[in-house]
């Protein structure tokens, strides 16, 4: 009866595996690679032509002695995505730090800068998409859309219910669990890149599915 055979890894974690390699020990050949993470030498030939073409690994001929010159490859800037981070840990900290210099009121002033330097950008990109006198649901449209790409899942609807903006994740959920601050300063930040009435009905932080944003019209 013979063995079972052994599973081939996938293609992610084949990359991964090399990546990893190749952050670790620098500079490596495809024969160096595949002996250090134990897979085969055309696999690890294969993924490595495509981390190329993707702009995530480099590719330098080297001379030894005569014959063909040698392939060593290495991470680019651009594969630093692709490695753990650790925002939230950061944020985090970064929290307690400000607390524990300002208390509260150092929180607040905190937020409120960052409000001021969100709402520039967003006000920025609205002005860019849309005409002056885009009514108000084409804005939020558009805030909705600029939200998911931050990865908020927004979605905005419009209906007899009136204007709605959603969002299904909370980016920085931990931030927003430690303290009223960044969320009162999101509510701000809509109000005022929307120019109208913004008002919270539901809320990730407590315990909702969502955040769930309704609109009002502007007042004159």
């Amino acid at each position: 009866m013979s063995e079972p055979a052994v599973p081939l890894p996938s293609p992610s974690a084949l990359r991964r595996s090399i990546l990893i390699h190749l952050r670790r020990s620098g500079p490596s050949s495809p024969d160096a690679i595949a002996i250090a993470i134990a897979a085969s030498r055309s696999g690890v030939a294969q993924q490595l032509r495509a981390l190329d073409g993707a702009g995530l690994v480099t590719r330098t001929a080297v001379r030894h002695g005569v014959g063909r010159p040698r392939n060593l490859y290495d991470v680019t800037a651009d594969a630093q995505d692709l490695f753990p981070s650790n925002y939230d840990g950061l944020a985090t900290g970064l929290m307690a730090a400000i607390i524990e210099v300002g208390g509260d009121a150092l929180v607040e002033e905190v937020f409120a800068a960052r409000r001021r330097q969100a709402g520039a950008v967003l006000r920025a990109y609205l002005d860019a998409a849309l005409p002056a006198d885009a009514p108000l649901s084409d804005r939020v449209v558009e805030l909705a859309r600029i939200q998911d790409a931050q990865g908020y899942i927004s979605e905005a609807r419009v209906d007899g219910d009136g204007i709605r903006l959603l969002q299904h994740n909370c980016a920085v959920l931990d931030i927003a669990r430690g303290g009223g601050a960044a969320c009162r300063a999101e509510l701000a930040l809509f109000s005022e890149v929307l120019g109208a009435e913004v008002v919270r009905e539901r809320h990730i932080a407590t315990g909702d599915r969502c955040c769930e944003y309704r609109v009002g019209r502007t007042e004159d």
